[in-house]
């Protein structure tokens, strides 16, 4: 197996049935609303059918206070981990009275990585080596290489999914989106504070003090007393006047100023489509190439995902959209947004350029809790681990910042140029490995699953994944779903049992899908027509790989949109021994 195996926490919350009153119900579930919460007005009210989950149930807490050390999290640190969770395991099974019933299941980490691909890892050998780091997505950035470029990869990670035995890389396209660029420059300009520095729409401009702009309405699109950001705010620039093709500005920040860096202002977002001419090309070669997710860059409203998700069903193709949240635009319309979608990144570095930056980790946080709530996939992105570009170790700010993503329940947390012309790419995944890892480890268990909302409700898949999720975590048990369409081990995976989720498909693209959500992991296997005898094989399969151990219970749900072996009408869950 290509990721390290740790335990669950070590503090076991156990739900029991009672009917206790009001006032005896655990108060630690009930979350106050965020800052965020009361600022954005989230359509529709879910609180009260979260609260009334708790109306029949009190915990008994069986926390045991166990000694425990810190875990080094610095990529050669790797052993040391492992012998530390070896450690917390022995701690646990000398401290549980009932072993065989209440002990955890090992498990795999849960929050999926995903890695750009670019010029230091787009070779055969690192697509590997990054697969056996820890890369559960592989990210093509189409605002950079050409399509002969990123179908190397494609083919790179086809060859890798047809020869690996026990783990998948599923494939995201990236688009390049709107984006407003400075044009080329012979020669690096130094900014100074106070200077005044023209941009104009005038094409092959570029001197010492003017340069061309790619993008015609941009004099349009800015007013006097607008701040122009640089590359996200690494320079800015204070728009003083501007003319019919050209806006002077004064530098308030300065640097080095190169050629084709990325234009925001501050509090805008530009009026251009959200797909351009160049990403519907993009998208058709995704088409072509039976890519598993579309990453649609500068989102502002529902229709844009309406209109790819209409092109793809024209086209037969069986791609999910995740939609990224990196605009102005973009921020009163989250809800309609995530709902047409399939899933949602929090694209922090266009997002803090054009809002304030103390907003944007109030909208990660909000931005995970509506996915969540609606059932929709969620990658926390930009800047996770930016020092690794060029240092073989992170800073401590960096490794906060990927265990709160992991704590707040992101689906994946993304690495950008740490892996596409980073230095240090395999020590980045690395780090971005152990520390969720080390994060999950220490997330309680056992305790009520999410209300998700109202995302499924129309469906008895939902009550049966909710119960399963219940028994999973309160047996210690893994989940084991068969599927077709990945519909009920998604499902699954937004209750976020402590176990993990064992997905049996018989759809290769399905499979590939699956590697992008929290707890899930994704096995290829061939169904028989009988039931029992496939599910005989899965267990079998488990055990070989080491996944359960002989005597270990796992909680098998049978449920979801399509009926494998069963009637339309029927659901149902059992919990068997391996």
């Amino acid at each position: 197996m290509s990721q390290v195996v740790a335990t669950r926490s070590i503090n076991i919350t156990l739900s029991r049935p009672s009917s206790g009153s009001a006032p005896q119900r655990p108060q630690t579930f009930l979350k106050p609303p965020t800052f965020a919460s009361k600022v954005f007005q989230p359509q529709g009210n879910n609180d009260e059918s979260f609260k009334a989950s708790f109306t029949t149930c009190h915990v008994i807490d069986a926390r045991k206070p166990t000694p425990t050390e810190v875990v080094p999290v610095s990529p050669e640190d790797d052993q040391k981990i492992e012998e530390e969770l070896q450690h917390l395991r022995g701690l646990q099974q000398l401290g549980d009275t009932a072993v065989g019933m209440w002990s955890k299941p090992t498990f795999r980490r849960k929050t999926k990585i995903v890695c750009t691909i670019g010029p230091s890892t787009d070779t055969r050998e690192m697509i590997w080596k990054l697969a056996e780091a820890g890369m559960n997505v592989a990210r093509l950035n189409m605002s950079h290489g050409d399509h002969a470029s990123h179908q190397k990869v494609i083919d790179l990670v086809k060859d890798y999914n047809a020869q690996s035995k026990d783990n998948v890389i599923a494939i995201m396209l990236d688009t390049k989106g709107p984006e407003v660029r400075s044009g080329d420059l012979p020669q690096p300009i130094t900014l100074e504070p106070g200077q005044e520095f023209t941009f104009t729409i005038r094409r092959g401009v570029g001197t010492t003090d003017c340069v061309s702009v790619n993008y015609d309405d941009f004099v349009n699109d800015v007013a006097v007393g607008d701040m122009l950001l640089v590359d996200g705010g690494m320079m800015s620039l204070m728009v003083k006047s501007k003319t019919e093709d050209s806006v002077k500005c004064e530098v308030v920040d300065g640097g080095e100023l190169k050629s084709r860096r990325h234009l925001n202002v501050r509090g805008k977002s530009a009026t251009l489509p959200s797909i351009t001419e160049k990403d519907w090309d993009d998208i058709k070669f995704g088409v072509d190439n039976q890519v598993d997710f579309y990453a649609v860059s500068f989102v502002k409203d529902a229709q844009v995902v309406h209109e790819l998700k209409n092109y793809l069903k024209s086209c037969g193709a069986d791609i999910h959209v995740i939609v990224k949240i990196e605009s102005a635009d973009s921020v009163p319309n989250l809800h309609s947004i995530i709902t047409a979608s399939d899933g949602a990144m929090v694209a922090r570095g266009d997002l803090g350029a054009e809002l304030p930056i103390e907003e944007v980790p109030l909208l990660q946080e909000e931005i995970i809790r509506i996915c969540r709530s609606m059932g929709k996939a969620v990658i926390v992105a930009t800047n996770m681990l930016e020092s690794m570009i060029v240092h073989p170790t992170p800073t401590r700010a960096e490794v906060s910042d990927i265990a709160i993503a992991v704590r707040e329940g992101s689906d994946g947390i993304m690495l950008s140029g740490e892996t596409a012309h980073g230095k240090f790419p395999l020590k980045a995944v690395k780090v971005m490995h152990t520390v969720a890892l080390r994060t999950e480890a220490t997330i309680p268990g056992s305790q009520m699953p999410p209300n998700i909302g109202q995302g499924f409700k129309n469906h008895m898949s939902e009550m049966f994944a909710y119960h399963a999720t219940m028994m999973s975590n309160t047996l210690g048990t893994s989940t084991v779903v068969f599927t077709r369409s990945g519909f009920m081990a998604i499902l699954l995976s937004h209750y976020r049992p402590t176990g993990t989720i064992f997905a049996f498909t018989d759809q290769k693209r399905i499979q590939q899908r699956l590697a992008l959500y929290q707890g899930v992991c994704p096995i290829y296997m061939e169904f028989s027509d009988d039931a029992e005898e496939t599910f005989k094989r899965a267990l079998d399969l488990l055990q070989r790989q080491g996944m359960v151990k002989e005597g270990e219970e796992v909680a098998l749900v049978q449920s979801g949109r399509q009926p494998i072996w069963r009637f339309q009408s029927t659901h149902n869950i059992q919990v068997r021994t391996v």
